[in-house]
């Protein structure tokens, strides 16, 4: 018997993320994330500037376009 199934392990992406100041400015991307991702995870080191998203499918634009809606700068 085989399966069919084209699915992709989740993986975890990292981003560097400039602008991020405080607790609020954490919550917005970790939001912003989710709302791209609902099932992704993400730890964010805030005087790094690294956002790691993690157990997620969703292409890298697509989360890097979701923190900058927020009015954050995703470096490449």
């Amino acid at each position: 018997m085989t399966t069919n199934d084209t699915t992709q392990p989740a993986s975890t992406q990292l981003f560097d993320v400039q602008g991020m100041t405080c607790g609020h400015c954490e919550r917005a991307v970790t939001q912003a994330v989710q709302s791209a991702d609902p099932d992704a995870t993400v730890r964010i080191d805030r005087s790094t500037g690294r956002v790691e998203v993690g157990n997620t499918n969703t292409p890298r634009a697509t989360l890097a376009a979701a923190i900058a809606e927020e009015g954050y700068t995703v470096k490449p």
